[in-house]
């Protein structure tokens, strides 16, 4: 992409979020981040469906026009182009459910549309309007009652999103004036840019809302918020073009997001992907499909928000490409999980920690040629505990490692466990990836990535990549399962044996494989630098020696005994 576009995209993104975080701050006050979080949430939601629909009705209005379209209504059938009768036809037209549905917009009633929003939200703030409701009419008395109707509407009419949307705008202890304000505040999202879909623009600001919930919610918030750079690097690496992709853990659908502009910007087609996900919570849930209606992904969650452990919503799933940031080192995620569990291949994962559970379960979930790459705590690469050890010595046997990367502390807004990344491939032998490139025969062979120095502080308490780490990151991989101009590199990559493992113990901590970084050569030799550096070391000494002697005798003129 052009340099001065991409700045010109990252500008207009930015005043966006400066504008409607502050000016959304200011008209809810009131509220915490949980409610906060839904407000905002439910509403963007509503608007971009709307706002599709009212994309989709003016396209539908010019084919009607267009004499070479197959949809064309011919105007001297209707007594001419000027005619109340030939926009009347037009308009009945537009209420063809079909229409919507073979572009994959979903289908907004009127009640739910944001212009009707927008005109009545001020009306009921001080009376009542009617709405028909089946052969009845409802009252509306309240601006949370006019959009929960909204809402409720939608669900109604789009199966799909049964259960999904948060309809509790009735229940919220706020001034009616300042819902109505919200509205009129967000019917002011610019759609129109010169290189940014509406689609960009909305799933834009839905991602940054997601992510400020998260600082604001701070741990609770965190459950559901994975940064962008990792979910980035974990899709970039494992390049999920074509098949079934699964999230276990999917918060509210990172990995679906980052999959999805992965494949449009390598000219892909989304419609080659089958989604599946699952997540126990069941706001995050909802937030996961509000999320994925709003890019026009078509997903598979399951019924309802489960347990993956004991209430498995995709029981006969096995996915080309399994991706996950499970919660770190969960604890008693075991109640109600058989001890002999047909996931449990490699061990029985110990009740204190759940981490090897995860992993097995994504493993179960995995085609015959299929791959995983999940984020973890640093103490699944080493830690013997309760069994841990052996799962992971089973795992490494069975040569199902491909990778291990460990990333850099600081990056969740959510804990400060040290991270890494663990990537597995069911097949590691010479075959063509869903991407088209041509992966030599990796047996028996593990990469070991060493990112802890790599990234930038983008303020005083997280850390990030840029795009040119995660191309490092991805182009090592990549250029070792092709053998492309990949060389060890010490200080950040090495390619090890299983022989190389078993003599450090089954640890896959990549420090112990990539060793030291080459220091560059000053032509001193060894036996003269150190003396010259034991004769310094000796001179720093005498000389803090003598400043303490100088010390004392201050402390003591002052009247002080040291």
């Amino acid at each position: 992409m052009n340099q001065s576009i991409q700045q010109n995209e990252t500008q207009f993104l930015n005043d966006l979020e400066k504008k409607l975080w502050t000016s959304a701050n200011k008209l809810l006050p009131s509220l915490d981040a949980s409610q906060y979080k839904h407000v905002m949430l439910g509403l963007v939601f509503l608007k971009y469906v709307s706002d599709s629909f009212g994309i989709r009705r003016d396209e539908l209005t010019a084919q009607f026009k267009n004499p070479e379209h197959p949809y064309y209504l011919d105007p001297a059938d209707f007594g001419g182009e000027d005619s109340p009768e030939y926009q009347a036809e037009i308009n009945t037209e537009l209420e063809e459910r079909d229409y919507y549905a073979e572009a994959n917009v979903f289908w907004v009633p009127v009640q739910s549309r944001w212009e009707f929003l927008q005109n009545q939200n001020k009306v009921v703030i001080t009376g009542e309007i009617e709405i028909p409701d089946g052969k009845n009419t409802k009252k509306i008395r309240s601006v949370g009652q006019l959009i929960d109707n909204a809402l409720d509407a939608i669900e109604v009419d789009n199966p799909k999103l049964k259960g999904v949307l948060n309809k509790r705008y009735t229940q919220l202890q706020i001034d009616q004036a300042k819902l109505g304000e919200l509205i009129d505040l967000i019917a002011t999202i610019p759609f129109v840019h010169n290189s940014l879909s509406s689609k960009d623009i909305l799933g834009h600001v839905y991602e940054y809302f997601l992510g400020q919930f998260a600082l604001a919610e701070g741990k609770k918030g965190g459950q559901f918020y994975t940064p962008k750079s990792i979910v980035s690097l974990i899709v970039q690496m494992m390049e999920p073009f074509k098949g079934r992709v699964y999230d276990p853990a999917m918060g509210s659908g990172g990995f679906f997001v980052q999959s999805e502009h992965f494949i449009r910007e390598h000219q892909g087609r989304i419609g080659d992907v089958s989604i599946y996900g699952q997540e126990y919570n069941h706001t995050t849930w909802q937030l996961a499909a509000m999320n994925m209606v709003i890019r026009g992904i078509d997903f598979n969650f399951g019924n309802e928000p489960a347990s993956s452990y004991t209430n498995d919503q995709h029981p006969d799933l096995r996915a080309d490409f399994v991706m996950a940031n499970p919660p770190f080192n969960m604890k008693e995620w075991d109640t109600g999980v058989d001890d002999n569990d047909p996931r449990w291949v490699y061990g029985k994962p110990p009740s204190g920690n759940a981490n090897f559970a995860w992993l097995q379960h994504m493993l179960y979930h995995t085609a015959p040629n299929g791959s995983v790459g999940l984020l973890l705590a640093n103490g699944s690469m080493s830690s013997n505990t309760s069994g841990e050890g052996d799962i992971r010595k089973a795992l490494i046997e069975a040569d199902l490692i491909e990778c291990m990367v460990a990333l850099p502390g600081q990056l969740f807004t959510n804990t400060q466990i040290p991270a890494c990344i663990w990537f597995l491939s069911k097949n590691k032998k010479a075959r063509t990836a869903a991407s088209g490139r041509q992966l030599r025969d990796r047996t028996g062979e593990v990469l070991f990535i060493d990112a802890r120095n790599l990234g930038y502080m983008k303020d005083r308490v997280l850390r990030d990549f840029t795009q040119e780490d995660l191309t490092l990151i991805t182009d090592l991989f990549h250029n070792w399962q092709t053998e492309k101009d990949f060389q060890n590199q010490p200080g950040l990559v090495n390619s090890a044996t299983l022989e190389d493992i078993k003599k450090h113990d089954y640890v896959l901590t990549p420090g112990r494989y990539v060793g030291a970084q080459e220091q560059e050569d000053d032509g001193e030799p060894f036996a003269e630098k150190m003396a010259r550096l034991t004769a310094q070391l000796k001179t720093q000494f005498e000389e803090s020696d003598r400043l303490e002697v100088e010390i004392k005798k201050n402390l003591a003129g002052l009247g002080y005994e040291f």
